[in-house]
């Protein structure tokens, strides 16, 4: 079966892409060089055609391909907001995130993660085990899943909550001087300060000199008085 997917993806591929993409993303696993749209069409008809069960599947033999676009296919496959018994696709996804190494793979796995997390909050719990790992892209995992948090209006007690939370795990991270690191703190911070401009301004004022230059900017980009 996973044979019949992957050359699928291949044939997606275009000519020279793939050196583009591999020395854009940093690359040293194989690339095929197939456009993200190609992905998303092709991800979009796979989660159509199979079961849940099926899908988690060939998620994990995706993944463990070790191909950039394959392990990028694997997240779309479970990238879905309502997922009936949804702990197989839990569980398969937190076991890729100690094996994060790239940003892309990471994020479009945090997308996946993210709607997991939407779909059952208790989950925050295993994710601040996240915020305090010795792996940079896991602590990085624990901002990007939870940006929905960031984006929210109108939060109910336990969102609030929750958005507190993940603001005290962003105040953990400001000593790291990890860009990427620096970059996910910025990104959070920026997504809120579209739905909550003063606690944005709040964290800016009790953390942002500590931050760094560039990141303390982006936090700040959509805030009228910055």
């Amino acid at each position: 079966m996973l044979e019949t997917y992957l050359d699928a993806l291949k044939a997606q591929a275009e000519p020279g892409r793939a050196e583009q993409m591999a020395a854009y993303h940093k690359q040293a696993r194989r690339v095929l060089g197939v456009p993200n749209p190609a992905t998303n069409d092709l991800t979009k008809s796979w989660r159509q055609a199979l079961s849940v069960a099926e899908r988690v599947d060939l998620a994990r033999a995706l993944w463990n391909t070790d191909i950039f676009e394959a392990r990028i296919a694997a997240a779309k496959l479970l990238t879905q907001a309502r997922i009936k018994d949804d702990l197989a696709v839990w569980e398969l996804l937190q076991s890729w995130v100690p094996q994060f190494d790239s940003w892309a793979i990471a994020d479009h796995a945090c997308s996946a993660i993210s709607k997991r997390l939407l779909a059952a909050p208790s989950r925050l719990d295993t994710v601040e085990g996240w915020s305090r790992s010795d792996h940079m892209w896991t602590r990085r995992a624990a901002l990007v899943a939870t940006l929905p948090w960031a984006k929210m209006n109108n939060l109910k007690p336990a969102d609030q909550e929750a958005r507190e939370r993940i603001l005290g795990w962003a105040a953990s991270y400001v000593p790291d001087r990890d860009w990427f690191m620096q970059k996910a703190v910025a990104w959070w911070l920026r997504d809120l300060s579209k739905h909550d401009a003063d606690r944005t301004r709040a964290f800016l004022a009790e953390h942002g000199s500590a931050m760094k230059a560039f990141a303390r900017k982006e936090a700040a980009k959509y805030l009228k008085d910055a």
